[in-house]
């Protein structure tokens, strides 16, 4: 079946470029190093195998950010090599680690492009961040003798009913797994049901919990909150909006401004190519707005603030008093809520909170997060939440004490590191 998927891929090889052409139109990079994905780059030089570490985007990359950095001080004898697919996760490789790792973008899953790059790289150990499944590039690292680990694994229902689908493709590829390590155990039966070995699934919890909010970054975002809130302006931050969530924030937003005129929102869309589209939204929804990435902090009369900037959300929740989470009030499925909570910040959610159900479950039954019935509600909720200082503050340090409570699942992840390690 792989000989069969790897055949439709090479007839749909010139589709692909053109998509990537076809994006471009609005974010540039899409059509920059487009050899990379053909596995064609300068191969290592320095003669040490690799520890390759694939994160698909920003959100994957920033989950990973912590266990990188552990790699690089744990595992000087290995070069570590991290991937992404998507020109906003690259960027962020870039600014979080520099020439400290070797950086290009994750092969296209034919069989040329994957041995192109396993020669060039030499991987001693793979970790593929989150569910980042694909034919190829498996089977060609377990062929490889490259042990394979599916790191802060999960697997909502919806994505098990596709994988179910293609149920033979799907066995082949889980074989390849020399460990699954999941965040929930809901995560690991769905793993196993689709047919991994039960000795390869590990019950690791999600990295996602161990967030370092360092001095530094504590005090950068004092600084930042000063700027942002100050008279003590209340601000509500909504993280990570996708097509049709905007309009819906910014009319909940005008019934917040009926009870408190001076209120911030800080409005940051998930992807950078849709910056400008919601910024011209804002502008028809006839609300004052300033754009982050101009440098300047907003005035009174500002009452929208655009996150048009990459790598600054944590910072911005650390400003929140009150934070909704995007790619939840249409069917997206969520985002990470936890960054929100680390801060002590109380959290909003539409319904549809899929891709993260463990974590919102544990927010939520801990009192920390309100999750929506209907994505209309939030403009019902976000006024007589903010005006509610005290059930905040519950909310919020509930959020805390679930952080802290779940924290260990990197040091896990990474004595499953060194055991596969010991044996190549």
């Amino acid at each position: 079946m792989r000989l069969v998927y790897s055949a439709l891929l090479y007839a749909l090889l010139p589709l692909m470029v053109l998509r990537m052409l076809w994006r471009s139109r609005r974010a540039p990079a899409y059509r920059e190093r487009l050899a990379e994905r053909l596995g064609f780059f300068e191969p290592l030089g320095d003669g040490r195998p690799a520890i390759w570490v694939h994160a698909v985007s920003v959100g994957e990359t920033l989950a990973a950010a912590p266990l990188v950095e552990t790699l690089l001080q744990r595992y000087p004898q290995y070069q570590v090599v991290v991937t992404t697919t998507t020109p906003t996760g690259s960027e962020r490789v870039r600014a979080l680690f520099g020439e400290r790792v070797f950086h290009v973008y994750a092969p296209w899953d034919t069989p040329g492009a994957v041995r192109r790059f396993m020669r060039r790289t030499r991987p001693a150990l793979l970790l593929v961040m989150e569910t980042e499944l694909w034919p190829n590039l498996l089977h060609y690292a377990a062929r490889g003798d490259c042990p394979v680990i599916l790191a802060n694994a999960r697997l909502s229902a919806r994505s098990a009913r596709g994988y179910q689908r293609v149920a033979g493709l799907t066995r082949a590829m889980l074989g390849c797994l020399s460990v699954v390590a999941c965040q929930a155990r809901l995560d690991g039966d769905r793993f196993v049901a689709l047919g991994l070995a039960p000795d390869a699934l590990q019950i690791t919890g999600s990295i996602k919990f161990d967030i370092d909010l360092d001095p530094t970054l504590r005090q950068e975002v004092a600084q930042m909150k000063a700027a942002l809130a100050r008279d003590a302006r209340p601000v509500i931050v909504v993280a990570s909006t996708h097509p049709g969530e905007d309009e819906q924030v910014l009319a909940a937003f005008k019934q917040v401004l009926v009870q408190q005129a001076d209120c911030l929102l800080v409005l940051v869309p998930r992807h950078p190519e849709r910056f400008d589209t919601v910024y011209e939204l804002c502008l028809d929804a006839g609300l004052s707005v300033c754009r982050r990435s101009l440098g300047s902090a907003p005035a009174d009369s500002d009452q929208v603030l655009l996150g048009d900037t990459m790598g600054e959300l944590l910072k911005l929740l650390g400003c929140a008093d009150l934070a909704v989470i995007g790619g939840s009030l249409v069917e997206h499925g969520g985002h990470n809520a936890l960054e929100a909570s680390a801060w002590g910040v109380a959290v909003v959610t539409g319904p549809y909170m899929f891709n993260f159900a463990e974590i919102a479950d544990l927010l939520e039954e801990a009192g920390a997060m309100l999750r929506l019935e209907q994505p209309q509600d939030l403009s019902a909720c976000l006024p007589a939440l903010l005006l509610d200082v005290e059930k905040r503050q519950v909310m919020g340090a509930a959020g805390l004490s679930v952080v802290e409570a779940n924290r260990g699942a990197s040091e896990r992840l990474l004595a499953l590191v060194d055991g596969c390690l010991r044996e190549t």
